[in-house]
């Protein structure tokens, strides 16, 4: 019997410190940022055995980590470059979502967090 696997990563609440943002305050001080990442793919075997046969979750953290440490005005841009990034590296991906939350907004009374997302799908 055949089974067809939709299997899905998750990373958690990655927490990452950075220098993103439009004005020159979030530049200077930097801020806090959490990030979410969800990785669907269809593994080529019904059971998962080998680290080549699923998604490499220490190579994603690797380029989210890398993309964080460049100071990057808009948090629309992190998302979709981080989505990319893990698209090409990651061959057997089929689907990502990035989620980036910003911890501590720099306006005053402002209480909460933004968060900003993307999904894209590879071209099939």
């Amino acid at each position: 019997m055949s089974f067809v696997n939709n299997m899905r990563i998750y990373l958690n609440e990655l927490i990452f410190f950075g220098y993103h943002g439009v004005y020159a305050e979030e530049k200077k001080l930097g801020n806090t940022y959490k990030v979410e990442v969800i990785i669907d793919f269809i593994p080529a075997p019904s059971i998962v055995e080998q680290l080549d046969q699923t998604i490499d979750y220490v190579m994603v953290f690797a380029l989210v980590k890398k993309r964080m440490d460049i100071p990057t005005s808009l948090l629309e841009t992190l998302v979709s470059y981080i989505a990319d990034d893990i698209l090409i590296e990651q061959p057997i991906a089929d689907k990502v979502f990035v989620k980036i939350t910003k911890v501590h907004m720099p306006i005053p009374q402002f209480e909460g967090h933004v968060s900003v997302s993307i999904e894209k799908s590879r071209d099939k």
